[in-house]
């Protein structure tokens, strides 16, 4: 895992076409803006998680 340090306003690229932003920084709260094409599906880790638990169930139901 690459770890990085970044201030407000700086930005992080990955590949061709994908930005990472740190829009505000406030205590421990960290506000990203992500641009990416919309062809890339962008999800916070517990949505992704949630989506594969329940997907996951309704297979194991079937």
């Amino acid at each position: 895992m690459l770890v990085l340090s970044r201030r407000e306003s700086e930005r992080i690229r990955l590949g061709e076409s994908i930005v990472v932003t740190v829009v505000r920084v406030s205590g421990d709260r960290v506000r990203l803006g992500i641009e990416a094409p919309a062809s890339v599906v962008v999800l916070r880790e517990e949505i992704a998680s949630d989506s594969k638990t329940r997907s996951d169930a309704a297979r194991d139901a079937a």
